[in-house]
């Protein structure tokens, strides 16, 4: 009798990190280690997780050719309840921007510290506009797949919706972005838990939060 095939939670870096940051900077291999629970770990560099203008099809490989490469060595699970996502700062919004564009494959995600409100950052003066050029070029990104905004919007006319948990630190840069979505969400018929309370852009509380993402994910 074959074994059942492994529940997967994609797990997204953030900007200024790689595929191996995870598990430099937490115990995210001792948390999962009694669950069952498969753990994959892209490599995305700086792309905000994004088919870029000039660059690489880093949303193409994430959503399409990865889940078909890691199945094909490791016995995991295809099926949409099986399947989850998460990640921090840019990988938080790589995660909202994977679940809420593809329903069907996402039971749910989750988003530590996220860059939420990408349509309002990117107009902002800021150190990372040479990156945003190359990821986006002179494209607006306001109402299309790239915002998650407009996304949850558009999200209402599907009968499948990822559970959404989202955590950020009251000290965080990114706090009045993720009161934003939160806000948005809230509009909706989306199942989002929120966890807002101290905490600041960094891994001491990243590692505390992934153990509370861990607890919250529907696995068996």
């Amino acid at each position: 009798m074959k074994a059942d095939k492994h529940q997967t939670l994609y797990l997204l870096h953030g900007f200024s990190d790689d595929d191996t940051i995870w598990t430099r900077r937490t115990s995210i291999e001792r948390y999962v280690a009694p669950l069952g629970l498969a753990v994959v770990m892209p490599q995305v560099h700086q792309s905000f997780y994004t088919d870029m203008k000039y660059g690489n099809r880093y949303w193409t490989f994430l959503t399409e050719e990865l889940p078909e490469i890691a199945r094909s060595f490791f016995p995991l699970s295809e099926k949409r309840e099986d399947n989850f996502v998460a990640g921090l700062s840019m990988g938080g919004y790589g995660a909202f921007k994977w679940a809420l564009r593809h329903p069907d494959r996402i039971a749910a995600a989750a988003s530590l510290s996220g860059a939420l409100d990408m349509a309002k950052w990117i107009k902002q003066p800021n150190h990372l506009q040479d990156v945003f050029s190359l990821i986006y070029g002179e494209d607006e990104i306001a109402n299309t797949d790239n915002d998650l905004l407009w996304l949850l919007e558009q999200g209402e006319k599907q009968t499948l919706k990822p559970d959404l948990y989202q955590c950020c630190g009251t000290e965080d840069f990114l706090y009045d972005s993720n009161l934003t979505f939160t806000a948005k969400c809230e509009q909706t018929s989306y199942s989002l838990t929120t966890d807002y309370g101290p905490g600041s852009h960094e891994w001491e509380y990243w590692d505390e939060k992934i153990k509370d993402v861990l607890k919250w994910l529907p696995l068996k």
